[in-house]
This record gives C-alpha cells, sequence and structure tokens, in this order.
C-alpha cells in the first residue's frame, strides 16, 4: 500500500484508489486539444460535498505546519471531509529538486497522518513549486509514494453538484518572466508565455460554458482581490477574471498571501476567499483597497467548505482550531453572514 493511504478497507479507499489511478492514466496520455483534464470526485450520498482548503504549507513541519494539519485531521473527522485542495506552494523554498526529494514525504506524507486525511488531494502549483523541478512534482511517480497526491498544472473536479476549475496562475505573473532575480523558473512545457496563456484562457472558458454543475469554483494560487502582502494580481485581474464572470463562477479560492481572507467583489458577484495559511504567516501587512472586506486574518489556519445543492458554507480555523469565521451564501447568489468576530475589518 502506498504511504498516505487509508489503512482501513471499504469503499472510499477503493473509490480513493480508482480515481488516482484514472488520474495516473489521463496524466500519462499525451497532450491533446482535448482541453482540460476532468477528474471525478463522487459526492456523499444524500449529494452533499465536505472539503478543507490549505495553502502555502510545505516547510518540514515548522512554521506551525504541524500544528495546522493537527487540528485538519480533527476538523476533516467532524465533517467527513471527501477531500482536501491545496492552492499552492506546496514545497518551500524551491520546490522539489526530483522525484526522489525526501522533502515530498516530509512535508507531507509525514506531516497530514490523520485518518480524515487520507483522501484525495487536488493540488495546484504556486511561485515557489516553479523554482524546483515542476515536472517531478507533476510525475505519477509521487503517486506511487503517496496515493492521495493528485498535481496537475490545470484540470477540473466535478463532484457532481459542483466544478471546480483548477488554474495554473504562476505563468500570468509577467516579473517572473522579465525579472525573476536570483530565481530560476521552470518553464518546461509552458514557454511561451502568450501561446499558453491564451489556450489555457480557451480551454476555461469552454469547459465553464459546458458545466451545468450548480456550483462553479475556480481555484489557483496567486490573489485575484488581496489586502495582503501581495494584493491584487494585475495580470489575473486582465485576464483570467473576464473569463470567470462571463461564465458565472461563484467563488475564486487561492493562497499565495500567508493568511486568510474573504473579499466579496465590488463588481460583481464573485466571493473571494485566500487560504494560504498553512505555515509561515504574520507577515504584518494590511493594504485596504476599494474591495469590500468581509474578514482578515494574519495567521496561520486553514478552511473548510461544505456545499450542498442550496447552500455553501466556508468556515476559517485557527491553528487551536478555534472557528475564526463563517460565511454563508445561496446558490441564487443571496449571501448571508453568519457569524462576524470583533476583529474583522469590514470597510
Amino acid at each position: 500500500m502506498a504511504k498516505g493511504g487509508s489503512r482501513s478497507g471499504g469503499a472510499a479507499t477503493a473509490a480513493a484508489v480508482a480515481l488516482v489511478c484514472a488520474v495516473a492514466a489521463l496524466l500519462c496520455a499525451p497532450a491533446a486539444a482535448a482541453g482540460l483534464a476532468r477528474l471525478e470526485q463522487p459526492a456523499k450520498d444524500d449529494g452533499s460535498l465536505s472539503l478543507l482548503v490549505v495553502g502555502d504549507w510545505g516547510r518540514n513541519g515548522t512554521y506551525n505546519q504541524s500544528r495546522v494539519a493537527e487540528q485538519m485531521g480533527r476538523v476533516g473527522e467532524e465533517l467527513d471531509i471527501d477531500f482536501v485542495i491545496s492552492t499552492g506552494d506546496n514545497f518551500y523554498e524551491k520546490g522539489l529538486t526530483g522525484v526522489d526529494d525526501q522533502q515530498f514525504e516530509k512535508s507531507f506524507t509525514d506531516i497530514y497522518t490523520a485518518k480524515s486525511l487520507q483522501k484525495p488531494w487536488y493540488l495546484v502549483l504556486g511561485n515557489h513549486d516553479y523554482k524546483g523541478d515542476v515536472l517531478a512534482q507533476l510525475s505519477p511517480v509521487l503517486r506511487k509514494i503517496d496515493s492521495r497526491f493528485i498535481c496537475m498544472r490545470s484540470f477540473i473536479v466535478n463532484a457532481e453538484l459542483v466544478d471546480f476549475f483548477f488554474v495554473d496562475t504562476t505563468p500570468f505573473q509577467l516579473k517572473y518572466w522579465t525579472h525573476p532575480k536570483d530565481d530560476h523558473y521552470d518553464w518546461r512545457e509552458v514557454a511561451p508565455r502568450e501561446k499558453y496563456i491564451s489556450n489555457l484562457l480557451k480551454d476555461l472558458d469552454e469547459a465553464m460554458k459546458k458545466s451545468t454543475a450548480k456550483w462553479k469554483i475556480a481555484v489557483g494560487h496567486h490573489t485575484m482581490r488581496s489586502v495582503s502582502d501581495h494584493g491584487d494580481t494585475k495580470e489575473l485581474v486582465q485576464l483570467l477574471l473576464p473569463v470567470l464572470k462571463e461564465n458565472g463562477i461563484d467563488f475564486y479560492i487561492n493562497g499565495h498571501d500567508h493568511c486568510l481572507e474573504h473579499i466579496s467583489s465590488r463588481d460583481g458577484p464573485i466571493q473571494y476567499f485566500t487560504s494560504g495559511g498553512g505555515s509561515k504567516a504574520w507577515r504584518g501587512v494590511f493594504q485596504p483597497n476599494e474591495d469590500k472586506l468581509k474578514f482578515f486574518y494574519d495567521g496561520q489556519g486553514f478552511m473548510s467548505l461544505q456545499l450542498n445543492q442550496d447552500q455553501a458554507n466556508f468556515i476559517f480555523y485557527d491553528i487551536n482550531g478555534n472557528i475564526l469565521y463563517q460565511y454563508s451564501q445561496q446558490s441564487l447568489r443571496e449571501t448571508y453572514l453568519l457569524q462576524q468576530p470583533s476583529y474583522v475589518t469590514e470597510e
């Protein structure tokens, strides 16, 4: 049995194994003009879905990564989660050096050990991942080490009532190409930038238009809207956001800024959630802008999301498992703020 897989038998384990096999087959297939890879993730018997979201974590358990992981395990059990989403920067400081890099196990397999976390992990790449061997992090070899790890550049996870559109956002940022400083970015299978982005946006637009899911959620590493260190990512606002708006995306979920935040769009119904508190945080940067800030927390933690046909429920947790903030939204985009702690900043 691969490390990280559930040690108990049963339908859940069989489903996870089948899913990983399907992903491996997709990744081994040659690239084609068929668009984005699409993975099927079963919902619960009642049609609902529960998951956790964490980002910016891979530090061999340091900077409270292990404490966040412990609370993820507890909450994951309480919510009976179906899978985990990582918003990128999976391995610091410079990704993986190869498929045999021991940081994979030291920062992932050996950290997220709770039984409830032995579910599929769907991961996007972050800018720090691009500083290492990207092809290694995308390799099916890693799933032979830990069967949970499902990482691709851009892809779709269909979970019946919801389509998750995972977007490779690092190539969008022009400065990584023109002013990398002392960093090296692994642009294999990406360059030239303009063609890659153009094809990706076309594939996303086509896939989103075909989606009949009740909910549509986009996931990327970089911020679309943020009041923390990195702020808004102008290339995403200019290039990706119009596609999300055109196709009725409900939520954009990201990492990159090492904090937890919820921002309500000033020019549309999209809600923006940052879950980048998987390890090192507390940057002490707060830069209010024109967006309607619902919640901001500069520390470590993670997010849960529960979905059914009628409602989406988001909760942010800190490293002690305390609930910091809750938000619920009806499928008709009528929004209800359930809890607003005293330290929530709102314009």
